[in-house]
C-alpha cells in the first residue's frame, strides 16, 4: 500500500471525470459539498482502476513485467469489472464528493486470499508469466486492507483515514475481526497514519520484492 503521485494516473482520472461532467449540467453552488463512503458498483470500475494504480501500481507493473501505465491500468480494470477475484469492485468501497469518486479502499477476508487471487494468477500464468509466484499478503483470521488510493488533489484531507474508519466500524466493532495491512517500509507517512488509527506492527513481509511491514488492529475489551 503506497500513496504515490504520478502524473499519468491523474491525467487518466481527469479524462474520465471530464467525460462524466460533459453528461451533466452542473450548476455552481456555494453549499457545503456532500461526501459519503459507499460500497462500489460495477459502474465505478474505471475510476477504481485508476485510483488503485496510485496505491498498488508498483506491484501491477511487476505482474505485467513492464512499467507501462496504460497496460497496468487496463489489467486492473479487467479484474475490477469481474466478480469473485482479488481486485473486484465487490471488494471495494469508495468515497465520493458530490457524486465524484475521489478515493477507494480495497479489502477482503484474509481466509479468501487464495480463492480470490486464483483468477488473477491464472491470467498471468497464461498470458504474461507462467512462472510467477506471489507471497501471501494476508492470513486467516484477519480482514485485509489491500490498497487505498486517493486522488492527489484530495490527499491530506483525511479521506484515507475516513475509508479505514468505515472498515473499522464494520469489521472490527461490527464483526469482531482483526484488521491487517502491509505498509511499504519506504513510506513512513502512511505508517504514521495507520499507527494513529490504532494499528500496531506485528511483523515483516516481502511482496514482489518490496519490503513491507505487517500491521494489525484488534478490538480491545
Amino acid at each position: 500500500m503506497d500513496y504515490r503521485n504520478p502524473e499519468q494516473p491523474v491525467k487518466v482520472i481527469l479524462k474520465v471525470k471530464n467525460q462524466v461532467a460533459q453528461r451533466n449540467d452542473a450548476v455552481p453552488c456555494k453549499k457545503k459539498k456532500l461526501m459519503q463512503v459507499r460500497k462500489a458498483i460495477l459502474e465505478d470500475s474505471d475510476f477504481i482502476g485508476s485510483l488503485l494504480m496510485l496505491a498498488t501500481g508498483e506491484v501491477i507493473y511487476r505482474f505485467i513485467r513492464e512499467r507501462n501505465f496504460q497496460k497496468a491500468r487496463e489489467f486492473l480494470i479487467h479484474f475490477v469489472k469481474q466478480e469473485n477475484n482479488q481486485y473486484s469492485f465487490q471488494n471495494c468501497r469508495i468515497i465520493e464528493e458530490e457524486g465524484e469518486v475521489i478515493g477507494v479502499l480495497l479489502g477482503y477476508d484474509g481466509n479468501k486470499l487464495k480463492e480470490l487471487r486464483e483468477p488473477v494468477l491464472a491470467h498471468i500464468h497464461q498470458f504474461l508469466d507462467p512462472n510467477l509466484t506471489v507471497e501471501d499478503e494476508t492470513q486467516d483470521g484477519e480482514f485485509y486492507i489491500d490498497s487505498i488510493g486517493v486522488l492527489p488533489n484530495h490527499q491530506g484531507k483525511g479521506l484515507g483515514a475516513r475509508l479505514i474508519q468505515s472498515v473499522i466500524e464494520e469489521q472490527v466493532f461490527g464483526n469482531g475481526k482483526t484488521l491487517g495491512l502491509l505498509v511499504d517500509k519506504a513510506n513512513p507517512a502512511a505508517k504514521k497514519l495507520y499507527l494513529k488509527l490504532g494499528f500496531q506492527p506485528v511483523g515483516e513481509k516481502m511482496l514482489m520484492g518490496i519490503s513491507m511491514e505487517h500491521l494489525q488492529l484488534k478490538k480491545t475489551e
